[in-house]
């Protein structure tokens, strides 16, 4: 099964403010927005970073062919115990995914 990365331009997360990551997925122009946003349904973003899955925003920009997901971080930016200052570490999680 192909992962995510090879199925989509571009990954790319980073701070949406010290309290939240935001997740863009940059999809082709072909229209692929809508299937990939059909195999990544919100309960596997929350299994994956590990937050509550009702507290994901999701958005399906059709105009950009993006899907932009954000959630709290688990760590607030900058504290002593923050791993990923910027957040670009979390779109190496998500580009992994096997997709089908």
């Amino acid at each position: 099964m192909p992962k995510l990365k090879s199925l989509v331009e571009k990954v790319r997360s980073k701070n949406a403010g010290p309290f939240w990551i935001t997740v863009d997925i940059f999809c082709h122009s072909d229209g692929s927005l809508e299937q990939i946003s059909e195999q990544i349904p919100t309960t596997l973003i929350a299994e994956l970073y590990k937050v509550d899955a009702t507290e994901i925003l999701r958005f399906e920009l059709k105009d950009l062919d993006v899907l932009k997901l954000s959630f709290p971080r688990p760590i607030f930016q900058g504290t002593k115990e923050d791993r990923d200052m910027h957040g670009a570490a979390y779109a190496h999680i998500i580009e992994e995914i096997e997709l089908p």
